[in-house]
């Protein structure tokens, strides 16, 4: 008999435990499954890939399968929040592995999908709902869910989830969950500040505590490349391309900071011949799935990932993890290395470190409590960087600049095709007023100075409801030439007129003794 049969799991659960090959717990699983068999709230803390997902799934499929109740329409018994879509996914992958042989359904909703197809999947209600805080909330609103009647409710990534970014989304959930139910907690970090924070929602809780506070793991060797900001891409390039070339990389992870940073990263990538994809917030749900399918299959060998992308990545042969830029935050570290040297592997981090990254550096060495290693720049780097290609234009950009000469060569105008900044000269000429600020107008002609009576045009310049007889009207229109304006004319040229007399001065017609007492006192009589 294995540990989990020992624990008195249900039947049903141990049968897809035994099919899974799951025969003995991580020392996460083996100090956190008791105490949540009993109801306790839990605070556990245990590095990336030791198992935490199954160490809070077990137990509650177990209590939720002893104690069977009717779904009740757009509610939920069970909720599991996480920070990111691929995580969410990929914790309901599991349970709903967990939970083959039981009667219960798992749903998983978050953003960057219809809302309307999710709202419609909760109609009848669901045993166990995996989300992310965004598309809850919005369910919640549109009154598609309820939380009413949730038993059991997991955060995971504690740490992340109860940032500035979402700690008001978490006090709002909280608020509408019951009283009476059982809260876990789960991370890889847990600074004390956050913990204190925690407590807030958790009642009396037990703390699992299966490795120091934000240590590595052990079978991940690291190193730091010290080199100017500007250099790194290409350092990069040539590392990647080195161990491509001597099949030591199976699968590499490339963090960046931003995610600007991440899609110049693949660019540069591509255009020296290795295949890269990008995955981070700007993306749409489509290409961040057909990245990490693509990534984990192996068709695709580097991904470059923002942090947030980091908690939802859970590939196994990953090799080598590249911290192309030092995160801000330390415990962000651990989350990034914590992505190889799973299950057992052996793994490689490289970080660069730039000259004003030093502090970051200094930080994160001082939370792990491990002196980095430094690893030298490879043999004639300058050269070999020199002779790396420029990195091509994206078909997207290519295509979108065709389209604006198009536009600008059909007379258009478009927004800024003839005017001259955001100013131009006044309302009536051409731009908003004043001398622009620079670049090319907002609108062309402004609407004063259009034909038509400022109608709207079409492609050619032409007004889209235009008829033939006001087409005639116009042309005859325009033949008479521009109408002078002697008053505008006289104000100049100084007040004087173009024949050399003076312009007469404007005086009211009307009964004698209107006006006369203009610039003059009243006296009473």
């Amino acid at each position: 008999m294995s540990y989990f049969s020992d624990l008195g799991l249900a039947e049903p659960i141990l049968r897809a435990l035994e099919s899974k090959g799951y025969n003995d717990p991580t020392p996460i699983q083996r100090q956190a499954i008791p105490a949540l068999l009993e109801g306790r709230d839990l605070l556990g803390i245990a590095q990336t890939g030791t198992g935490k997902t199954a160490a809070f799934s077990l137990p509650s499929l177990h209590r939720l399968a002893a104690n069977p109740q009717p779904r009740k329409p757009a509610s939920c018994r069970m909720l599991v929040l996480s920070p990111t879509r691929e995580l969410a996914a990929q914790i309901a992958d599991n349970m709903k592995g967990y939970a083959r042989y039981l009667n219960m359904s798992v749903d998983c909703v978050f953003g960057g999908v219809p809302v309307g197809k999710q709202a419609r999947r909760l109609v009848p209600g669901v045993d166990i709902l995996v989300a992310t805080p965004g598309r809850l909330l919005d369910l919640i609103d549109q009154r598609a869910l309820t939380l009413s009647r949730t038993e059991i409710f997991v955060l995971d990534e504690a740490d992340q989830m109860m940032d500035l970014g979402f700690i008001h989304a978490l006090k709002r959930v909280a608020n509408l969950l019951p009283k009476t139910r059982q809260s876990l907690f789960f991370s890889a970090t847990m600074p004390k500040a956050i913990e204190d924070l925690g407590k807030q929602f958790i009642v009396n809780p037990v703390r699992v505590e299966v490795a120091p506070n934000s240590t590595t793991a052990e079978r991940v060797e690291q190193f730091v490349t010290f080199i100017n900001q500007a250099e790194k891409q290409a350092l990069l390039t040539l590392r990647i391309r080195a161990l491509l070339a001597s099949k030591e990389l199976d699968r590499a992870l490339v963090f960046t900071r931003t995610k600007h940073g991440a899609d110049r990263v693949v660019r540069h990538l591509s255009s020296a011949g290795i295949d890269a994809r990008a995955i981070h917030g700007n993306k749409s749900q489509a290409q961040r799935t057909a990245a990490l399918e693509a990534f984990r299959q192996g068709s695709c060998p580097v991904l470059v990932a923002t942090d947030i992308a980091a908690r939802g990545i859970d590939v196994s042969g990953v090799s080598h993890v590249f911290n192309f830029e030092l995160p801000n935050v330390p415990e962000q570290y651990v989350h990034r290395i914590g992505r190889t040297a799973r299950a057992g592997a052996d793994g490689i981090a490289i970080s660069f470190c730039a000259p004003d990254e030093k502090p970051y550096l200094k930080d994160i060495e001082k939370l792990t409590r491990v002196k980095i290693d430094t690893m030298g720049l490879p043999e004639n780097f300058m050269a070999e960087a020199a002779k790396l290609p420029a990195p091509s234009r994206k078909p997207a950009e290519m295509e979108q600049d065709a389209r604006r000469d198009a536009r600008d060569a059909r007379g258009n105008g478009g927004r800024g095709s003839q005017g001259q900044g955001r100013g131009g000269q006044g309302r009536g000429g051409e731009g908003r007023g004043g001398e622009g600020r620079g670049g090319e107008g907002r609108g062309g002609q402004n609407r004063n100075s259009q034909a038509h009576g400022g109608r709207a045009q079409g492609r050619d310049g032409r007004p889209r409801d235009v008829s033939p007889r006001q087409e005639r009207r116009d042309s005859a229109q325009s033949d008479r030439g521009p109408v002078r304006n002697p008053v505008l004319e006289a104000t100049l040229n100084g007040g004087e007129r173009e024949d050399g007399n003076k312009p007469r001065h404007f005086r009211p017609r009307g009964a004698p003794g209107v006006g006369a007492h203009k610039h003059k006192v009243r006296r009473a009589s």
